[in-house]
């Protein structure tokens, strides 16, 4: 069985819950967004754009290092995600451990 960390719960909690955007697009469409999270593997220009999102709602932006972001979500070409809970996303924070890495 796979071994998930407390931000990965977090995430789960986010996505049962409905508060969460997966994906470019869909995060640009949010009114309020209090953490963004891209995928190592995701291009240059898919972390640019992530980046200028972040910028607009004012918030942290995080990069998923030791797991894909579609591993944690089990979503098909998960590259960006934002969460849209001010509690889950002060959660995620807190515990975020190793796993993810602050972009600048």
């Amino acid at each position: 069985m796979e071994t998930r960390s407390k931000a990965e719960t977090f995430i789960g909690f986010a996505m049962r819950t409905g508060k969460y955007k997966i994906g470019a697009n869909a995060v640009a469409t949010l009114k309020r967004a209090y953490l963004v999270i891209v995928c190592s593997s995701a291009s240059d220009n898919t972390k640019k754009d992530a980046q200028k999102l972040a910028n607009r709602f004012n918030c942290p932006i995080y990069v998923s290092v030791t797991k894909t972001l579609e591993q944690i979500t089990k979503k098909e070409n998960a590259k960006v995600m934002a969460i849209a809970d001010k509690a889950l996303s002060k959660a995620i924070l807190e515990n975020l451990g190793n796993d993810f890495i602050a972009i600048i």
